[in-house]
């Protein structure tokens, strides 16, 4: 097994073949073909024969909704359930997992085309601040956990009050009071920070060994119209050394930080889901395992 997936592909694929089980994916970077090497997809061999789903199956240049996903997704678990085998759901984006779990469906709420450019103009006009600022008004608690510059999840919440009269907040709290259908188990992997950010860094430098500008260069030639994937972490930095913007050095220490503090931001989220049950991935790949038969 290589340096890469010491950590939850490896349980995961060792877990499934314990309790017969099959993977879906909740990763919001390996449903895209062609990157590979960015998202850290499980090779062939690294699955060692166990089937993945949610992997692969979106074209770099498409909008990708979490609706999108809860709904492939539910379709592939109930077909594993359906076949007597076990789900095993693995994957790090907050937002995947959290329509499976909660069942969040203010996401499938129209998409106003005339009040979204609306917002786009102000953005442009008045400074991304603006915009900030009045969705901090609105629902301070969700603002929380969105960064001052990201601009896509500033205007979904300002969105959701204007199509719902509610906010994002007060949504995801009704949602959490929808039955879910599937009885689950949440686990998590953490290490110590240092170690965490130690681990980063090296699986960046094997990324960038692996080849991963020659990745981006082929998909930025493959589609000429700009990929949605292209705003992803290692793709978007990578693109910009491409363009000649940084230096490679520049290149390799911006993915480097990008990741960190996203791994932050993942931990905040998940620290979050009640009832999880947290795994340290500084103890042996056995005793996780165990660990997660014990309690199903």
């Amino acid at each position: 097994m290589d340096q890469q997936h010491h950590g939850k592909t490896g349980i995961s694929i060792e877990l499934a073949k314990k309790i017969d089980g099959e993977i879906v994916s909740a990763d919001s970077m390996q449903i895209y073909k062609y990157m590979d090497i960015g998202s850290a997809k499980p090779t062939k061999e690294e699955m060692q024969g166990i089937p993945h789903y949610m992997l692969d199956c979106v074209e770099p240049n498409k909008r990708y909704s979490v609706a999108d996903y809860k709904k492939e997704a539910i379709k592939h678990i109930k077909d594993i359930i359906e076949k007597g085998k076990v789900p095993i759901v693995v994957g790090g984006t907050g937002l995947y997992i959290n329509s499976l779990i909660y069942g969040i469906n203010y996401e499938e709420a129209e998409i106003d085309q005339e009040y979204r450019t609306q917002l786009e103009k102000q953005a442009e006009e008045e400074g991304l601040d603006s915009l900030y600022e009045k969705a901090c008004k609105i629902d301070r608690e969700a603002m929380q956990n969105i960064s001052r510059n990201d601009k896509k999840r500033i205007i979904r919440v300002l969105e959701i009050y204007k199509q719902t009269g509610k906010t994002k907040t007060e949504l995801d709290k009704k949602s959490i009071q929808n039955e879910n259908e599937f009885d689950f188990k949440v686990f998590i992997t953490n290490m110590q920070r240092d170690k965490l950010y130690e681990k980063i860094n090296k699986r960046v430098d094997i990324m960038i060994s692996q080849g991963l500008i020659e990745e981006v260069k082929n998909l930025l030639e493959r589609y000429k119209e700009y990929p949605t994937a292209m705003q992803a972490i290692g793709y978007k930095e990578t693109k910009l050394y491409l363009d000649k913007i940084i230096t490679k050095e520049e290149m390799t220490e911006k993915i480097k930080m990008e990741t960190r503090r996203y791994a932050k931001r993942q931990l905040t989220w998940f620290k979050r889901i009640d009832n999880a049950i947290w795994l340290n991935m500084e103890d042996s790949e056995e005793k996780n395992i165990n660990k997660i038969l014990e309690v199903i």
